[in-house]
C-alpha cells in the first residue's frame, strides 16, 4: 500500500480546470494499492473516504475568490498528523505557503515530491497589481526565484503543456523532472450529440448565430479583450448573441459594459456541455491558462475555437486546423474569424470536425494511470535515510 500527502489550496470539485483535474486523480484512486491523506485550505469538511485536514485561510484581497492557507497556525498538528500516516509520497499541487510546508516537510524525511504544474501565477501579476504598477516588476522577480526553487525541489513535475514546460526551463528548473501530462476529457459528456437547438431558441428568444465564453470572470482571462470583441460586435451588422458563462468578480463590471449579452452565471457540467454543443464559436482570450479545459471541451462538443495565441491553450490549437489563434489584445482579430467562421458553413465544419477528431484522442483515465504508475514508482523507490521525528 503506497501513503500519499496530498496537498492544495483548493478541493471543491467544480471550483476551476485545477480543482476538476485533481478530482480526476482523487475519484479513481483504487483502496486496494493507495492510501491518501489531504491537507488542504478551502473544501467541504472532508474528502470522502479519506483522511484529510482543512488548513485555516486568510483571503489575499488581490482577488475575493482566492485565498491563502497558513498551516504556521497549525504545523503542530499537521506534522504530528503527517508522521503518524507515514506518507511514502508528497503531492504538492502549488508552490504556496502551503506547498513550501509541504516541501520542507519532505525534505526533512526524504520523502520523494510530485507535483502538477496547475496555474499560471506569474502571468496574474500585472492583473493583480495593475492598481500599483510599480509592485509588479518587484513581484515578479520574487514569483520567479519562488517557482524556479520550489519546482527544483520536487522530482517530479507534470506540466500540462509544451509552452509552459518551455517557461518552466526559461525560469531555470531542471528540464530532465519535468513531464508533459496533458488534460484529459469525459468524451461522453462533452459530445456533438448534446446539440439542441430548441434549448438555445428558447434561451435566446431568436435564431441568431451563439457566440460563447465559458470561464471564471476574473480579469486575469483576458477579459477587457472580451468586452471589446463584444463592443466591436456591437458596432456591426452581424446578427448574434453573445453569451458568458460563469461568475468571479469581474461579473459586474462584465455587465455594465456588455449590457446586450446574456450572462448565464455558473452552470453546471450537463447544461454547460448542452450550451458549448449548441453554440456556434468559441471566444477564448486568455493567455494565462496552463492547459485551458474549456478550450478542448468546446473541441470536443464539436465547437469552433478563436482563442487568445499564448499560454497553454496556445498548444490545443493548429491555427488554421483545429482552430483559430489571434493576438491576444487585438479584438480585430477576433473579428475576422468569428466573420470567416459565420459566413463560410464548409469552413466552419472543417474546424468542427478537425477539433473534435483532436480532442478525441484526450483520455482521463490513461493519464490517471501514468499518474498512480508515477506515484508508485516514487512511492517504492529506497529512501534511505527517511526519518519521522519531529521537523
Amino acid at each position: 500500500m503506497i501513503r500519499v500527502a496530498f496537498f492544495a489550496e483548493i478541493l471543491f470539485e467544480e471550483y476551476d480546470g485545477a480543482a476538476r483535474t485533481m478530482f480526476q486523480i482523487i475519484n479513481r484512486i483504487d483502496p486496494n494499492r493507495f492510501s491518501f491523506f489531504f491537507i488542504y485550505g478551502k473544501g467541504p469538511e472532508r474528502i470522502d473516504g479519506h483522511d484529510s485536514i482543512r488548513i485555516p485561510t486568510l483571503n489575499t484581497g488581490l482577488n475575493k475568490d482566492y485565498s491563502v492557507s497558513l498551516p504556521a497556525l497549525v504545523k503542530g498538528q499537521v506534522k504530528q498528523e503527517l508522521d503518524a500516516f507515514q506518507p511514502h509520497v508528497i503531492h504538492i499541487a502549488t508552490p504556496s505557503f502551503l506547498g513550501f510546508f509541504a516541501l520542507r516537510y519532505a525534505q526533512s524525511r526524504n520523502i520523494p515530491v510530485i507535483s502538477l504544474y496547475h496555474t499560471n501565477f506569474l502571468s496574474y501579476i500585472p492583473y493583480y497589481f495593475r492598481k500599483v504598477p510599480t509592485l509588479i516588476k518587484p513581484v515578479q522577480r520574487w514569483m520567479r526565484s519562488a517557482t524556479r526553487r520550489f519546482y527544483n525541489h520536487c522530482d517530479v513535475v507534470y506540466v500540462p503543456s509544451c509552452a509552459m514546460r518551455r517557461q518552466l526551463e526559461n525560469l531555470g528548473v531542471g528540464k530532465q523532472k519535468m513531464v508533459l501530462w496533458q488534460r484529459g476529457i469525459d468524451l461522453e459528456l462533452f459530445n456533438p450529440r448534446k446539440r439542441d437547438v430548441a434549448y438555445m431558441r428558447e434561451l435566446t428568444g431568436n435564431e441568431n448565430p451563439n457566440i460563447l465564453f465559458a470561464s471564471r470572470l476574473v480579469w486575469e482571462k483576458n477579459i477587457q479583450t472580451l468586452i471589446d470583441i463584444y463592443k466591436r460586435l456591437q458596432e456591426t451588422q452581424l446578427s448574434h448573441n453573445f453569451i458568458i458563462v460563469g461568475d468571479g468578480p469581474a461579473g459586474e463590471e462584465m455587465k455594465r459594459q456588455m449590457p446586450a449579452a446574456i450572462f448565464m452565471g455558473k452552470l453546471p457540467h450537463s447544461e454547460l456541455a448542452k450550451l458549448y454543443a449548441s453554440s456556434d464559436i468559441f471566444v477564448f482570450p486568455s493567455i494565462s491558462e496552463t492547459y485551458g479545459n474549456v478550450v478542448i471541451e468546446a473541441m470536443a462538443s464539436g465547437l469552433p475555437c478563436i482563442i487568445g495565441d499564448g499560454g497553454g491553450s496556445a498548444d490545443l490549437i493548429r491555427h488554421g486546423q483545429t482552430g483559430y489563434k489571434c493576438l491576444p489584445k487585438s479584438a480585430g482579430d477576433y473579428l475576422i474569424y468569428i466573420r470567416m467562421l459565420l459566413s463560410d458553413s464548409t469552413l466552419h465544419k472543417f474546424i468542427c470536425d478537425t477539433g473534435l477528431n483532436y480532442a478525441q484522442k484526450l483520455n482521463w483515465k490513461n493519464l490517471t494511470d501514468r499518474y498512480f504508475d508515477e506515484v508508485t514508482r516514487l512511492g517504492m523507490e529506497p529512501n534511505e535515510g527517511m526519518v519521522w521525528a519531529a521537523c
